[in-house]
């Protein structure tokens, strides 16, 4: 259908909740698998990505059991018991489920292949294959093990590591950490500047003994994991749409509660204040995951520049601060930011495109810059049709929207989601463009919007693809 989001009378406001983490559900999931015990958890995010993790799982002899929406119980099969796959494990679209999962199978000792969609198998797998190759896995696969499918057979003991990472990289450090479970010694790794620490957190709750010196993390050997109760937070990069949507829209007032607010995820919210967000954390808790509250309003935003030790703690969430930037006074710089090219799309290439065509302007180099404030035009997008018949028709009609639509734009979800952002500002027709990157989050948000004002309406019929 053609779908409309149009500008809300009086501006945006209400009490909204976001689903839940994937980076805290992706290692719910692993973590639980292997620790001693069931491990229930509580707001796990249901999307594709974090689906192919607990479908991988099971593949490797987990039970897991959907107990209600955002509701699973792992049993843990403990560090020794997971079981050789009888078929190739299928991570989709999913970076975190190959990255971390090859950590994981490390320390396995039976052969397993990977093997993920047709983006997922152009992305670099080597920063992980290198370092779990040295402390004893073999490794074989594309491009020197460089690139999904892979094949991996897991040593028994791991030697024990000390690894300086290139990059600042989460998937990285967390892939080595969880093959350090498994290892004779210590494990560490050290980063130019810290990742985000989900993996470290949960490892101590599940009983790992982890320390963290500056920019290295180490991980003691021996012992287990137990499982237990687990309640991810409300994602802040879900949220992040919400809130830059409240700073652009006039007369908005928008609170949003049980947010992650993990101190390596929350960059975002320091460059918003930084540009003059009217932005607010309240109700803190503080636990495995801390949480908040998180209220904004109508801003006058000023750009700023963005770089160094902060581009780790909002690189998924650089999209729709440039959103942000459209409307802020000045330049906003954005620097070392390279680890862009290299996600599910060129998000950089991708927005400058996509904004291009709203009339502002990105100046590309290894990141990106862009001058506001930017009076932008309207841009028109199209979405997926919600009310075919279920069975062969249904799958048939989106096979070729989808070819369709993959043949004139080449768009991830978050760039599609800072799109709908702008729909808050004016009158756009929103276009989903890969159903299988995130589609659940995409359906998610724009209820959400619809819930705090924005009307989406309109249809696309099946003669319209002919």
């Amino acid at each position: 259908m053609r779908v409309l989001v149009r500008r809300p009378r009086g501006g945006l406001a209400g009490t909204i909740r976001v689903p839940g983490d994937k980076s805290v559900s992706h290692r719910a999931g692993l973590l639980g698998a292997l620790a001693a015990g069931p491990t229930e958890i509580s707001g796990f995010l249901e999307s594709e990505d974090c689906l192919n993790t607990l479908g991988t799982l099971g593949a490797l002899g987990v039970e897991v059991t959907r107990k209600g929406p955002g509701e699973y119980r792992v049993e843990g099969a403990g560090l020794q018991g997971l079981q050789e796959p009888d078929d190739v494990l299928d991570c989709g679209n999913s970076g975190t489920t190959a990255r971390l999962l090859l950590g994981v199978l490390a320390g396995q000792p039976f052969w397993s292949v990977l093997t993920g969609d047709d983006s997922l198998r152009r992305r670099p797998m080597g920063r992980v294959t290198q370092p779990l190759a040295q402390m004893g896995a073999t490794v074989v696969g594309r491009s020197d093990g460089s690139r999904l499918p892979l094949a991996i057979r897991g040593a028994r003991p791991l030697k024990a590591l000390r690894y300086r990472s290139p990059v600042p990289s989460a998937q990285v450090k967390s892939a080595i950490l969880l093959a350090g479970l498994f290892a004779d010694g210590e494990v560490s790794v050290e980063e130019p500047v810290p990742s985000r620490d989900h993996t470290e957190r949960m490892l101590r709750g599940f009983g790992a003994r982890v320390t963290a010196d500056g920019r290295s993390v180490t991980l003691a050997s021996g012992g287990e994991l137990r499982g237990h109760a687990i309640q991810v937070p409300g994602d802040i990069s879900s949220a992040a749409f919400f809130l830059v949507a409240a700073a652009l829209v006039p007369g908005s007032a928008v609170t949003i509660p049980g947010v992650g607010v993990n101190p390596t995820r929350t960059g975002l919210l320091d460059v918003l204040g930084e540009m003059g967000a009217d932005l607010r954390v309240t109700d803190g808790r503080e636990g495995e995951e801390p949480s908040g509250t998180l209220t904004a309003g109508t801003s006058r935003l000023r750009g700023a520049r963005v770089g160094g030790a902060l581009i780790p703690r909002l690189i998924d969430e650089l999209p729709v601060l440039a959103v942000a930037a459209t409307a802020a006074e000045g330049v906003t710089e954005v620097a070392d930011a390279a680890e862009l090219r290299v996600k599910e799309s060129d998000r950089i290439a991708t927005l400058g495109a996509e904004l291009a065509k709203l009339g502002a302007r990105v100046e590309e180099h290894p990141a990106f810059e862009l001058a506001g404030p930017v009076g932008l035009s309207i841009c028109c997008f199209r979405f997926v049709p919600p009310d075919l018949p279920e069975g062969s028709g249904r799958e048939a009609y989106l096979s070729v929207l989808n070819e369709r639509l993959m043949a004139e734009m080449q768009v991830d979800g978050r760039v599609f989601l800072s799109n709908a952002v702008l729909g808050d500002r004016f009158v756009l027709r929103v276009c989903v463009v890969n159903f299988r990157t995130e589609a659940q989050d995409m359906d998610a948000v724009l209820e959400v919007a619809e819930e705090l004002g924005s009307k989406i309406d309109g249809e696309l019929r099946p003669e319209d693809l002919r």
